[in-house]
């Protein structure tokens, strides 16, 4: 215990900021590698398919665009053709009272056990 004893408070807070500094540094660095991967693999991927069917990359970014525009259309048809099936609702809410406000759904008394007479 006495090699920790003449430690002092500049000594504690340097490696504080160098610990909390090596995080942050091996935060970002990961998210530049993540980025560098997904890269990588969505270029493969754009090449591998090109070389499939024949087509630049180019045209597949144009063929992109026009298939989110042909999505949305579909998307924004349909919407409209389920909103026309059904009827409008006057939205207004009817509150009735019962007369009779007893039932055996409601009352608690047949839950309970009853208690056994002590004789």
């Amino acid at each position: 215990m006495d090699k920790f004893a003449n430690i002092g408070w500049a000594e504690m807070l340097l490696m504080a900021g160098i610990g909390f500094a090596l995080v942050f540094l091996v935060l970002v660095l990961l998210i530049f590698i993540m980025n560098g991967m997904g890269w990588v693999f969505t270029r493969q991927k754009r090449a591998a398919k090109a070389a499939a069917t024949g087509c630049a990359v180019a045209e597949e970014n144009q063929d992109a665009i026009s298939n989110q525009e042909i999505a949305a259309a579909i998307t924004t048809a349909l919407k409209l053709y389920k909103s026309n099936l059904h009827d409008r609702e006057s939205e207004m809410l009817t509150i009735n009272r019962i007369a009779r406000a007893y039932s055996p759904w409601n009352s608690k008394i047949h839950g309970l056990t009853q208690v056994p007479e002590h004789k």
